[in-house]
């Protein structure tokens, strides 16, 4: 399987306010085990190295998608995090907000199935004209 990354992560769901904008019987959602693949597209780089795509398994609480977008951990972005904005049973989505001052503006959407996942996030870098985004399709394969 070249060019494919397999690891298992484990996120830990985050803790909940009050539960403001979302459903009883999505509160209660359990962990499940998904393969995930993420494709990474660079619409700035040469054709041959716009996209990269990474498949994964790891366990999902359907309350914190946010963790799902490996981009964000890079070092370009440490001071960005998405935030929840909204939720309903079969869609989330999520604001990015970053506090270094760049100008970096994104925002992540969710549809929520009862056997899968898919979600995008839209990033521009700010003081650039550069994008970038990442398409997570997940496909549940089991309990954690």
């Amino acid at each position: 399987m070249s060019g494919k990354k397999w690891m298992t992560l484990i996120l830990m769901p985050a803790a909940l306010g009050a539960g403001a904008g979302c459903c009883a019987a999505a509160e209660a959602a359990p962990q499940r085990r998904f393969e995930v693949t993420t494709v990474t597209g660079m619409p700035h780089l040469d054709e041959n190295l716009r996209y990269a795509t990474v498949t994964e398994t790891m366990c999902l609480n359907v309350q914190e998608l946010s963790g799902v977008f490996w981009m964000l951990k890079d070092v370009s972005l440490q001071d960005c995090k998405l935030v929840k904005s909204e939720q309903t049973a079969d869609a989330a989505s999520y604001a990015l907000q970053c506090t270094g001052g760049h100008g970096t503006q994104g925002s992540a959407s969710w549809e929520l199935g009862s056997s899968a996942l898919t979600g995008t996030l839209q990033v521009r870098l700010g003081g650039k004209n550069m994008t970038f985004f990442q398409r997570v399709n997940a496909r549940a394969v089991g309990s954690c």
